[in-house]
This record gives C-alpha cells, sequence and structure tokens, in this order.
C-alpha cells in the first residue's frame, strides 16, 4: 500500500508548460502504476485532456471511473470542494483510490495549489502534499522562461523536474536549459523524461513537503556558487579567461527573476531572533517566495530544527539529535522571484547567536 502511513493520501502536483507533455506522463503513470488506484484531478483549460482510451464513458459527471480502477475528475468549483468531495466519497466506500494527482494549467503558479493542503484543516486531516512535479519541453524552455514568469515560478516551485523532447535539441541546449534551471531551483532533482517515460519511483512518494531532517541541494550549485566568489578578487585583467574557465560562458546572459541563493553558518541561530526575522521576511516577501527550506543548528537545543515554508506560509518542527562528531551547521535554501538577497544574508547573519 503507497497510502501514507497515518492514512493520509498522498497527493502530487503536476505542472508544467504548455505542451510539454503533462497529459502523455500522466497517461504513462495511469497504465503503469500497477495495482496503484489513483484519483486524478484535471484543472486545464484547452489542452489536450486526459480522456481519449482510458477512460470508460464520456459523461456530464464530474466524477468518473476509468476502465483501469482509476478516476478522473474535472475541477468544477474550486480545488478545495474537489478534494473534500472525493475524500468523501472516498470514506463512504463510493471510490476506492490511493493517491491523487492533480494536473494544473500550463500557466499555473502550483504555490495556491500546494497552500491549499496547509491552509484547510479539512484537507490537511485527509491529504499529505508530497510534491510538485514541474515539467519543462526543451524545445521552447529557452522562450517559455524568457517571456512568461509563471514558467520560471513552475521550475522555482518544483521538487522534481523533467525535462522532455530532449531528442529535438542539440545536447549543447539541453546541458545550457540543466545550468540555467539549476540557479533557479537547485534542490530539485533533474531528469529527461522521453514520450512520459519515468520511473514511478521518480513520480510518487517524493517526500517533497516533509520536514525532514534532509536538505537536498544540487552539490554542483554549491560549488558554482563557490567559484563565483573567488572571481571577485581577480577578474579584472583576465575577463576573458573567465569565460574559458566557466564551462557555458553563454548561459551568464539569463538572469532570470526566480533565483535561489543557500545560507550557510557553523554559529549557532538565536531561536527568537531568528522566528523574529523569518517572520518578518515572511510578512514582506511572502508571495514572492516560492519555496525555501532548512535545516538549523539553534541555540538551547541539541536537536536540528527543521523548517520549511510556501510563500507565506511557514512551519518548522523538531529533527533528530545532532549525532556525536558530527558538524552543527545551519543550512537553508531560499527559492524566489527577486529576493533581496543580501538584506536576507544579513539578516539571517543578525540572527546568530
Amino acid at each position: 500500500m503507497s497510502t501514507a502511513a497515518n492514512g493520509l493520501i498522498p497527493a502530487t502536483i503536476l505542472t508544467g508548460f504548455l505542451g510539454s507533455g503533462k497529459t502523455t506522463l500522466l497517461k504513462r503513470v495511469l497504465t503503469e502504476a500497477h495495482g496503484q488506484k489513483i484519483a486524478v484531478i484535471e484543472n486545464e483549460f484547452g489542452e489536450e485532456n486526459i480522456d481519449t482510451d482510458i477512460l470508460v464513458s464520456d459523461t456530464n459527471e464530474q466524477i468518473i471511473q476509468m476502465s483501469n480502477g482509476c478516476v478522473c475528475c474535472t475541477i468544477r468549483e474550486d480545488l478545495r470542494t474537489t478534494l473534500s468531495d472525493l475524500a468523501a466519497k472516498r470514506r463512504k466506500g463510493e471510490l476506492n483510490f490511493e493517491r491523487v494527482v492533480i494536473e494544473t494549467t500550463g500557466l499555473a503558479d502550483p504555490g495556491p495549489v500546494a497552500q491549499t493542503f496547509f491552509m484547510d484543516d479539512e484537507i490537511a486531516e485527509a491529504y499529505l502534499l508530497d510534491s510538485v512535479l514541474t515539467l519543462v519541453d526543451a524545445k521552447h524552455a529557452d522562450e517559455q522562461l524568457n517571456t512568461r514568469q509563471e514558467a520560471r515560478m513552475q521550475v522555482g516551485f518544483a521538487d522534481q523536474i523533467f525535462i522532455s523532447k530532449t531528442d529535438l535539441v542539440e545536447p549543447a541546449a539541453v546541458e545550457a536549459l540543466i545550468h540555467r534551471i539549476k540557479h533557479m531551483n537547485p534542490r530539485a532533482p533533474i531528469q529527461t523524461a522521453h514520450f512520459g517515460e519515468v520511473a514511478l519511483s521518480k513520480v510518487f512518494d517524493l517526500r517533497g513537503f516533509n520536514l525532514n531532517a534532509k536538505l537536498e541541494i544540487d552539490p554542483d550549485f554549491l560549488k558554482a556558487d563557490d567559484h563565483g566568489h573567488d572571481h571577485h578578487h581577480h577578474h579584472h585583467d583576465h575577463d576573458h579567461e573567465h569565460g574559458e574557465h566557466c564551462d557555458h560562458p553563454h548561459h551568464h546572459h539569463h538572469d532570470d527573476d526566480v533565483k535561489s541563493f543557500v545560507f550557510r553558518s557553523e554559529k549557532p541561530f538565536n531561536p527568537a531572533k531568528l522566528e523574529d526575522f523569518l517572520g518578518a521576511i515572511v510578512q514582506v516577501y511572502g508571495p514572492k517566495m516560492l519555496r525555501y527550506k532548512g535545516v538549523l543548528h539553534m541555540k538551547g537545543t541539541d536537536k536540528k530544527v527543521i523548517f520549511q515554508g510556501v510563500h507565506q506560509m511557514m512551519g518548522s518542527d523538531l529533527g533528530p539529535k545532532w549525532m556525536p562528531g558530527e558538524k552543527k551547521q545551519s543550512k537553508m535554501v531560499f527559492i524566489g522571484i527577486d529576493l533581496p538577497k543580501d538584506v536576507l544574508m544579513q539578516g539571517l547573519e543578525g540572527c546568530l547567536a
């Protein structure tokens, strides 16, 4: 059984650019997920809907049983009502499903969809938000990332990124795209997906929203960050050399508004100061903060403190104890739109004990 241990129904948000192949991926998941019954919630307008070959009948019903035992429903009112109806039908035994996948429109900010799972008690008592998956169409990615903030936000929000249609572009262009995406979101693994062929282990039970003591940040991103700093001391006399030194000279043109940065410190935080500062930051910049997460070394506790947030909503929890001999350090990653890095970095420095 894939249902979360506490009886909650795991939910996955599938988002991505128009034409990136979300429906293809979804169909594949529905046919591959052997023995798992999945409820799909569609929030699509004008894109190819899933109801081609796996739906039993074309009715006006909002919730349709599919031939493979899965369920498909379109959002008529709002997501909250739809989720609540599905959970009620499941409790009564009218529907049988183990997990939910929400397919959003090509232009949606997944933020409000994710927030639904935290803001509403009834939804939070029935569902566990597992992760946001974002599909990026390699052929049109640059244009979409350049022109559409929603596309950039979808990348920033993701727990897992799939790049589709890589067969249609040069390998160098795929490399450049991956490099660009990593700067926007260093915490989401990136994988290419041919015609929706991806392992289910990369789709379900990723625990992207779990408060856990693991904070995965792409190690290359951290290295890239460090080599950036060395250059400040001596970059005047050999600018061109820097171009050669960096494997991807042409990437530096993209200064996307969705960016990420990492704060690290071995000094412990003062808990009251940090809480006040983060509270204030979220008040001001919440709408621009897509995802942020940290494992913190706090004064006054021998346990790790774990925190994460989506837009204005932030939660924290005590994690496991620091192991004997483990280096105690705080590590935080912030992903957002035009976040003032200096303000945040200095503010966090100021919260250290």
